[in-house]
């Protein structure tokens, strides 16, 4: 069954500095029928103003991945850790037991966009954590962004979830399978997809349940991120 989740039905927070779309019940947006789908709690497509960003504020028991689209972002937390990622980069916090963190645009002029993802863990008090890594695009086939075992280079994280990327160069179909009673979320970055003769552009998404497989076909330039969710 495919179910699709149009960008103009999300949540909105709109801020002077922050311009935020919410596909699950997220601060002062809630929808009962789109609370969190398997362990995917949050996506959040966020969009911060030059020179602004989120102070420091703590998280807890939640695995919280962000995904670069556009600009830079910088980080810090109460584990010593701190980075900038940009476009294509992967960053992962896993919150454990409690941490404090903080998110700010760098750039005076450009606005930075991107996508964060919380997913409940596999069990609450894990000791926190910290990663962050550039994963270039394969061109033309699914990347692992995420996983539970780190494979091919992926971060680990701690739950039964893999989080795939591709990037269309060429108008190929790409398919994906799902093990039985697996699920899928697949959240279009850019660009025009068409999966099961539903037509998607960007911010749409589409739920995956009860299938086996996934055929998706683009047009060159578009992007999607693809979650295969355990029970």
């Amino acid at each position: 069954m495919f179910t699709v989740r149009k960008a103009t039905e999300r949540g909105r927070t709109q801020l002077e500095w922050l311009d935020s779309f919410h596909s699950f019940s997220f601060g002062e947006y809630y929808d009962p029928k789109h609370h969190h789908f398997r362990s995917l709690r949050v996506i959040n497509d966020d969009l911060v103003g030059a020179g602004a960003g989120f102070g420091m504020h703590p998280h807890r028991d939640m695995e919280i991945v962000t995904y670069m689209i556009s600009g830079e972002l910088a980080h810090k937390d109460s584990l010593g850790s701190g980075g900038t990622i940009r476009p294509g980069d992967v960053q992962y916090m896993s919150a454990g037991t409690g941490i404090l963190h903080s998110e700010f645009n760098p750039s005076k002029l450009n606005p930075a966009k991107l996508l964060q993802i919380w997913l409940m863990p596999d069990k609450k008090g894990h000791t926190p954590r910290y990663e962050q890594k550039s994963l270039p695009v394969s061109g033309d086939g699914w990347d692992v962004l995420v996983s539970p075992d780190g494979r091919d280079g992926s971060l680990s994280i701690r739950q039964d979830a893999t989080l795939l990327r591709a990037k269309w160069t060429k108008p190929v179909e790409l398919r994906h399978h799902f093990a039985m009673g697996r699920a899928g979320w697949l959240q279009v970055v850019s660009g025009e997809v068409t999966v099961d003769d539903k037509a998607l552009s960007a911010g749409d998404a589409l739920m995956i349940e009860e299938e086996t497989e996934v055929v998706i076909s683009a047009d060159i330039g578009a992007e999607v991120l693809l979650f295969d969710l355990g029970e």
